[in-house]
């Protein structure tokens, strides 16, 4: 079976591309299931109902989220309902969310999938080594494919956890920089990993924000409002091959789709069918 992980899905034109594109890529490229960051949806910070509703319409399976999770607090509600939305199982028990979702794939294969933060240059949480160790232990003994979306700055972060969870997950895949990385493997126990998928988003930006607002503010110190850039949009994402019986991965490939290749995709699925003439 086939999962992707879409990468941090920056304002309106990240949303846009995702809803152009995802269901001629699942099409193309028989994608059982597809698995969105979208912590930046809303103007490049947080998540509204109305984000979710759009993502999961666009042919989005599953949503995970990291540090900006609660930027917009209407989204508590959706994180409480809704059970194809995870928190990072490393925060609090007490803040609002699922510490990992439970998807049922377009080939009939149930997936878990879970989120962590990383500690170097981010936020205090708990320990995302000790919630990965509790939240496997939750997961139904059946579930074989298992997804974590590791939201955290440091390489070294990133590595560790993929070495750590090595044999156990199917894949851990970075998000949280931007920046897609070239490191995509298959690890010795069966792992797909991935320092980070990348953005998507527009990547005429810094991260995903009009560069000279950030520039100003980076040179003067003057106070700027970091508005969502909107060129040279892209689908950044990574594509995971599973062997469903085991879990274990069998090819990991980064993905970047430009706009004109999502408008393509897009015609794959707004063509009328072909008529069969007998």
């Amino acid at each position: 079976m086939r999962l992707l992980l879409i990468g941090d899905i920056v304002g309106k034109p990240g949303r846009q591309i995702v809803a152009r594109a995802v269901r001629g890529l699942v099409q193309s490229e028989q994608i059982d299931l597809v698995v969105a960051n979208a912590e930046n949806c809303a103007g490049g910070s947080g998540l509204t109902p109305a984000n979710y509703q759009e993502l999961i319409g666009a042919g989005v399976d599953c949503i995970t989220l990291g540090d900006h999770i609660y930027r917009r607090r209407e989204i508590a509600s959706v994180l409480e309902k809704e059970p194809n939305i995870v928190k990072p199982g490393n925060f609090p028990p007490t803040a609002p969310g699922h510490e990992f979702a439970i998807v049922r794939a377009r080939n009939g294969v149930s997936v878990a999938v879970f989120s962590l933060l990383g500690r170097v240059f981010m936020r205090p949480v708990d320990c995302p080594w000790a919630a990965a160790d509790r939240i496997l232990a939750a997961l139904p003994a059946d579930i074989k494919v298992i997804l974590l979306d590791f939201h955290a700055e440091a390489t070294s972060d990133k590595q560790l956890m993929g070495r750590y969870l090595d044999g156990r997950v199917s894949a851990v895949l970075g998000t949280h920089t931007h920046v897609p990385t070239a490191d995509e493997r298959i690890l010795p126990g069966g792992t797909a990993f991935q320092c980070d998928v990348g953005m998507t988003g527009p990547y005429d930006s810094i991260l995903g924000r009009r560069v000279d607002r950030v520039l100003e503010s980076t040179l003067t110190f003057n106070p700027t409002h970091f508005e969502v850039a909107s060129d040279d949009v892209r689908l950044a994402g990574t594509l995971v091959d599973v062997d469903a019986e085991t879990g274990r991965a069998t090819a990991v490939r980064r993905l970047s789709i430009v706009q004109s290749e999502a408008d393509r995709l897009a015609s794959l699925v707004d063509a009328p069918p072909r008529r069969v003439v007998l």
